[in-house]
């Protein structure tokens, strides 16, 4: 029966312990991890990263998911490098010890990470429903802006006046998140306000034509026009108008300069934007000066 081959650190300490370097077995076991480790960890980003690459392009996976799971990868083949270099430099009872000492370590560390736990099934729940992605316009609370980086802990916003936001996404999956160009396209409404002497059907003809002569205006869908408010100084006409994946700033020029030529076709026109206006009444009662009264 043949002998069971040498171990690598072995045959490293053996051939160390021939020229009478100390300690030659400890040396060998370490450099045995080392040159595992390296081994395994670089035909990982070689072979396995780029066929997890192939497959994420081949089923279609968006940039807002696959960056994190790209992530994960990573980090799995870091600890099969480590794990593989354990075995290959003969620390299995060194092994032992850690996974008891891992146990007894797991309720204290679960109390203290709730809160990255927490963020990280947000995460995992924002990359399942999708209810947002990279590149995307957001509003939630009193804050907005455009996703930059979907982490598995952290969301990233870049606002409107440039400022980066680091956001947990527990904070983005517990409350309301507005995505206003779900679907490349933005909706503008806007109320117009004119008198009840007014003429309404050219009223709305001016607002949709408007809409329909803006170059940043979709024709599809059209624009629309609805009477939808009878107030107390004003009949309310709704405008509803699209724009085809719009940034903040094209939306609010989008807006401004749509409103202002409707307001100037209304001039033009004679069509008035009323004001509410209050009508006081009763009258006022002047009491006369305590001296004067007791003087009478």
């Amino acid at each position: 029966m043949l002998p069971p081959p040498e171990a690598a650190d072995t045959v490293i300490g053996n051939i160390l312990a021939e020229f009478g370097v100390p300690a030659a077995d400890l040396i060998g076991s370490g450099l045995t991890f080392v040159g595992v480790f390296l081994a395994v960890l670089l035909a990982g980003r070689l072979i396995v990263v780029p066929l997890v690459d192939r497959v994420f392009t081949s089923r279609g996976l968006e940039r807002h998911a696959a960056r994190p799971l790209k992530k994960l990868v990573g980090v799995f083949i870091v600890f099969v490098a480590v794990a593989v270099a354990f075995g290959a430099a003969g620390f299995g009872s060194f092994l032992t010890s850690l996974a008891t000492i891992a146990a007894a370590a797991t309720l204290a560390i679960g109390f203290a990470l709730q809160d990255v736990i927490k963020n990280f099934v947000a995460g995992v729940f924002i990359f399942t429903d999708r209810p947002f992605r990279i590149d995307d316009w957001i509003e939630w609370d009193e804050h907005s802006g455009i996703v930059e980086d979907i982490s598995f802990r952290v969301t990233r916003i870049r606002t409107f006046d440039n400022e980066l936001l680091t956001v947990p996404n527990s904070a983005l999956t517990d409350g309301v998140v507005k995505n206003p160009v779900d679907g490349d396209t933005l909706r503008l409404n806007f109320l117009f306000g004119i008198g009840y002497d007014d003429d309404i059907d050219r009223a709305s003809e001016i607002i949709v034509e408007e809409a329909e002569s803006h170059p940043d205006i979709l024709d599809d869908p059209e624009p629309s026009v609805r009477l939808t408010e009878l107030g107390d100084s004003a009949v309310g006409l709704r405008a509803r108008v699209w724009i085809a994946q719009p940034k903040r700033s094209d939306f609010v020029r989008t807006r401004s300069e749509y409103v202002k030529r409707v307001k100037q076709r209304f001039d033009e026109e004679g069509i008035t934007i009323p004001f509410p206006q209050r009508e006081l009444s009763g009258g006022v009662e002047m009491a006369a000066p305590p001296e004067i009264a007791d003087a009478d």
